[in-house]
């Protein structure tokens, strides 16, 4: 059975202001999630310092990191179960207790609890309001509302380090936290009132509690690894092949479990659906290449360039926003063109050169033309994002919207951390551990320096790879019409 001829007879029929007026609400929600990703980094020395643990620092990031991504499928099997706006408000208030908790903390071990518990909460925010925009809006219209989403991601990336560096160093860090509890009622009221209008899609379902422990496990047991990987320990070492192995035999169980589960948490059937999975492997590897490039291409400007770390965040903006600029044009493009998938395919072809231009060049060419580099591979990856969520949704019923959109965020989230572990196992082979954890003697640092090129250099072919590997997807992929409220009517081929 063709899953995307599914009728969509519950969708209501809504002004573009009124879609606004809801979207308006979900994305404070969304603002909460994709900030507290970015505002802790620039604080997190001084709360070293202040709770005189700095050896279990990362784990402020880790253990958000490790729950928001496991807890990611839970939240769209559990929104397609029970309806989208209990389950956001649900997100929605665990985060706010996680975040006061944070806040409240007493000393390191309370903050990683805290912060793990605020991941519980803030996994499901993101997907969530493309699932309710999906709900709202049909395929053929849902590419413009994409670019609002694209639009919270640049803002709380430009908007989080230098608050959280501001709190940190004139108030004090908890404020962090404690700004997320105003914000987050008003995401809260603002979800209430605005969701009110959605059609339920609530079903007399039995929710997989075994399979999603299993996949909770497995997913934490893997992150940890590629967390710890190269850092904590050896790639090679028994406690990292230890956790990979875990890891291992927690997915296999998990597999098993969905294939023999009547109802599993992911039905097998979403990825036996072309489109979700070819739509969803090269959200994975584009996204996965973004989030390591935004990491460690601070890096290569300070090493390599030569900037300073203020500098060098600054000369990160083109990288940053160009996604916005991408997503924009593309999601446009899906309602007046019947080829919808021509746009991004360029755009990553444009994508891949230009970051292997930076592995062949980089350290020659001026930093004006650089800049024009970063803008480029950040357009071009962005055309990318609204299609592959779009024609993912457009492919499945509406009841089975929240698990697919869910399932799609949770594996771009798997990709990023894969690949970030991957870029950094790239320069601690190269010898750039002083720049990636601080000052260590021996390191070569001077710009230019040989060895430092020759890892960046590796480091940006890697990344072009892993654009290519998303091309490759979506080349694949296939290109179903997208539903309307009408028939279509393209205005160009």
């Amino acid at each position: 059975m063709n899953v995307a001829a599914a009728p969509e007879l519950t969708r209501p029929v809504l002004s573009h202001e009124e879609i606004r007026r809801i979207i308006f609400g979900i994305l404070i929600a969304m603002f909460l999630a994709a900030l507290d990703q970015t505002i802790v980094a620039t604080a997190l020395p001084t709360i070293g310092r202040e709770l005189g643990d700095a050896e279990l620092l990362s784990w402020i990031v880790t253990a958000y990191l490790v729950t928001a991504t496991a807890i990611t499928p839970l939240y769209g099997k559990v929104s397609d179960i029970a309806g989208r706006r209990p389950t956001m408000l649900v997100g929605i208030t665990v985060f706010v207790i996680g975040s006061a908790a944070c806040a409240l903390a007493p000393n390191m071990l309370g903050l990683i609890l805290a912060r793990g518990l605020q991941g519980l909460g803030g996994g499901g925010l993101i997907s969530m309001a493309q699932t309710i925009i999906g709900d709202m809006v049909p395929p053929k219209e849902r590419g413009r509302y994409q670019v609002y989403i694209a639009s919270v991601f640049v803002s709380s990336s430009l908007a989080g380090p230098v608050l959280g560096g501001f709190f940190a160093e004139h108030l004090h860090w908890s404020i962090i936290f404690w700004i997320n509890l105003p914000l987050g009622v008003l995401a809260f009221l603002s979800v209430n009132r605005a969701l009110k209008r959605l059609p339920q899609h609530n079903r007399r379902h039995a929710l997989d509690v075994f399979g999603a422990v299993l996949m909770i496990v497995a997913t934490t047991l893997l992150l940890m690894a590629l967390n710890w990987g190269g850092i904590r320990f050896p790639w090679t070492s028994t406690p990292i092949m230890g956790l990979l192995a875990a890891a291992a035999v927690g997915w296999a169980a998990f597999g098993l479990r969905m294939m023999t589960a009547s109802e599993p948490l992911i039905p097998v059937a979403l990825f036996t659906n072309g489109v979700v999975l070819n739509g969803t492997l090269a959200a994975c590897f584009g996204m996965g290449a973004f989030i390591g490039l935004t990491i460690y291409t601070p890096v290569y400007l300070e090493i390599v360039q030569g900037l300073s770390a203020s500098d060098s965040g600054l000369a990160l903006i083109p990288l940053m926003i160009g996604t916005v600029t991408g997503a924009t044009i593309s999601g446009r493009a899906m309602a007046k063109v019947v080829h919808y998938k021509r746009l991004p395919l360029g755009g990553l072809v444009v994508a891949i050169a230009a970051t292997l231009l930076l592995a062949i060049e980089g350290e020659s060419l001026p930093f004006a033309l650089m800049e024009v580099i970063f803008a480029v591979i950040s357009i071009g990856l962005g055309t990318l994002l609204p299609v592959t969520t779009v024609a993912i949704q457009n492919a499945v019923p509406l009841h089975q919207l929240g698990t697919a959109t869910a399932s799609m965020n949770f594996f771009r989230s798997l990709g990023g951390s894969l690949l970030v572990a991957v870029f950094g196992a790239i320069l601690l082979a190269g010898g750039i551990v002083g720049g990636l954890h601080g000052p260590a003697a021996g390191v070569e640092s001077a710009p230019h320096s040989p060895a430092a090129v020759a890892a960046f250099r590796t480091m940006f072919e890697a990344a072009a790879a892993a654009l290519a590997v998303a091309l490759l997807f979506l080349v694949v992929m296939e290109e179903r019409p997208l539903r309307g409220r009408a028939a279509p009517t393209p205005v160009a081929d």
